[in-house]
């Protein structure tokens, strides 16, 4: 499940242009007019289903907000990956993408965004696992397989992990 396709579902409801400026438009208006919660309270039903079946991936998972409703609100635990990787790195790397690249200038204003206004912080702070993203594709691809097996193999519980796989 990927959080941020509310963002993109919206932006194609109110017939806008896809672009970096009308995203942050709509995350900050649903954000204003819903709470920074928004993205979990709006997936909440969608994640319990899932749940019924097995466990549920969330992609985009932001705000300090969503991570507490979804503790609060999940019987299941919630286990938490975050994937960082050096500023520089990801200014690049943001720039260079097809769909919806950004200036540094503009990173770095979503960056001072979320980390200000939604508090983005706090659930990397608390993840349960953290994947050093400084590497190929492949390699994240690797990680990411390697931590998601260990949950479903695992309880998961209590176990905090760094992955730094520079020198893997």
């Amino acid at each position: 499940m990927y959080f941020g396709q509310i963002t993109l579902s919206e932006i194609r409801r109110r017939a806008m242009t896809p672009s970096p400026e009308s995203e942050k438009e709509v995350r900050e208006s649903l954000r204003r007019e819903h709470g920074n919660d928004v993205y979990a309270q709006k997936s909440l039903d969608l994640i319990r289903q899932c749940l019924d079946n097995a466990p549920a991936i969330v992609d985009g998972l932001y705000s300090w907000a969503e991570y507490k409703l979804l503790r609060s609100k999940l019987v299941n635990p919630v286990i938490v990956i975050a994937v960082c990787a050096d500023r520089e790195l990801r200014y690049k790397r943001l720039a260079q993408r097809p769909v919806r690249p950004l200036s540094p200038v503009e990173a770095e204003e979503r960056d001072f965004a979320e980390i200000g206004n939604i508090q983005k912080g706090g659930p990397i702070a608390m993840a349960d696992y953290t994947i050093l993203n400084n590497v190929s594709r492949a390699e994240l691809e690797v990680a990411v397989d390697a931590i998601v097996s260990r949950i479903i193999n695992t309880s998961g519980k209590g176990e905090r992990e760094w992955i730094d796989r520079r020198d893997s």
